[in-house]
């Protein structure tokens, strides 16, 4: 599948994939094991040599790396439960800007637990900060979450989470600033992936934040009682590398 029909499965997916397309899930004989097998479509998810997500035990410390200048604003806050995760959609909440390259934030959402892990620990949850350029080429930042305090940037997230899988709605007089669930140190492991869900399609940059955030035990087993497990397991990394930039 081109990356240009990734990014428009992925938008997609924030408007209703909830009713769409083959029925897969995360255990059993429709789970991860099984993608490639669902559909001419889903083939990459085992055929695929750059998936996603990965276990992180080796990286290259790069210095010339560039920096992450995340350029958020605020948006009306949307979610949606599409049967698979919680999907806050963005409109015009700007982006970030890598280099020379400027990404459009489109979503982000939510596994638990990590999908990501370092050194074959995972974090409690993790975020995926889900971007777009203008050719249509995604870039997602991973915010691991790890069990502490409240966090007050996912209160207004987790207060309105969809018990059921359904289309998209509102919440009245609420929005959301992407740049309130950072953590202070944008520092970051760089791969070459996939998404992580079928059809698993690859050429999606992929930054992982080294330093997590934290939420309450309170907020991460409300949004388990909906999604109890979401995390494909880590795929083999293959001839990727993976560099480090410090934060």
């Amino acid at each position: 599948m081109k990356l240009s029909k990734l990014a428009v499965l992925c938008c997609f997916a924030a408007s209703g994939a909830w009713a769409a397309g083959p029925h897969w899930e995360y255990e059993g004989h429709h789970g991860p094991a099984h993608w490639g097998e669902m559909s001419k479509d889903f083939e990459v998810c085992g055929l695929g040599k750059h998936q996603s997500p990965i276990d992180i035990r080796k990286a290259e410390m790069k210095a010339d790396l560039p920096e992450l200048a995340f350029d958020y604003a605020a948006s009306p806050l949307k979610i949606i439960n599409n049967g698979h995760t919680v999907q806050v959609n963005i409109d015009a909440g700007g982006g970030v800007k890598i280099g020379d390259h400027v990404y459009r934030l489109v979503q982000f959402h939510f596994h638990t637990p990590s999908e990501e892990r370092i050194k074959g620990k995972p974090a409690d949850m993790v975020a995926h900060l889900v971007h777009k350029d203008d050719a249509g080429k995604l870039a997602v930042v991973a915010v691991l979450i790890k069990k502490g305090k409240e966090n007050a940037a996912l209160k207004p997230v987790f207060d309105n989470m969809p018990i059921g899988a359904g289309p998209v709605h509102g919440v009245e007089g609420l929005s959301i600033n992407a740049a309130d669930l950072l953590p202070a140190k944008h520092g970051y492991y760089h791969f070459e992936g996939s998404l992580t869900t079928p059809p698993c399609s690859e050429g999606v940059r992929w930054y992982v934040l080294s330093t997590p955030v934290e939420a309450s035990a309170d907020q991460i087993k409300a949004f388990q009682k909906i999604h109890k497990h979401n995390a494909r397991p880590v795929q083999p990394l293959n001839d990727r590398s993976v560099v480090e930039r410090a934060g």
